[in-house]
């Protein structure tokens, strides 16, 4: 069993920053991916950044150049670094990790930009 725990979200003038992190405990030591997710209002979930099991790197074409994910093995914590944030990037920020094929989720902490 893999728990997830979010924090960092929280409301933001358009062109600031926030850094959101997760913390993961349980059997995550063979993981596949983890990363983040997004869902806007009205919209479906969306993949933001994924990074592999080998350190690999996925970002969605919208945060490409302005968001950058990374994680500590040691602390089993994965984090997303948001730059230049738009009002468009609005949205509840959700922790994702693969493990074995399976998906587990947090329950999501919410990014609000201002215009």
């Amino acid at each position: 069993q893999v728990q997830l725990v979010e924090s960092g979200g929280g409301l933001v003038q358009a062109g600031g920053s926030l850094r959101l992190a997760c913390a993961a405990s349980g059997s995550v030591r063979s993981f596949n991916a983890m990363g983040w997710y997004r869902q806007a209002p009205g919209k479906q979930r969306e993949m933001v950044a994924v990074i592999t099991n080998g350190d690999v790197t996925n970002y969605a074409d919208s945060v490409k150049g302005r968001f950058t994910a990374s994680r500590d093995s040691a602390k089993n914590t994965v984090f997303l670094l948001m730059n230049s944030l738009k009002p468009v990037d609005t949205a509840v920020y959700y922790c994702n990790v693969v493990v074995w094929g399976v998906y587990y989720w947090g329950k999501g902490t919410l990014v609000t930009v201002s215009s």
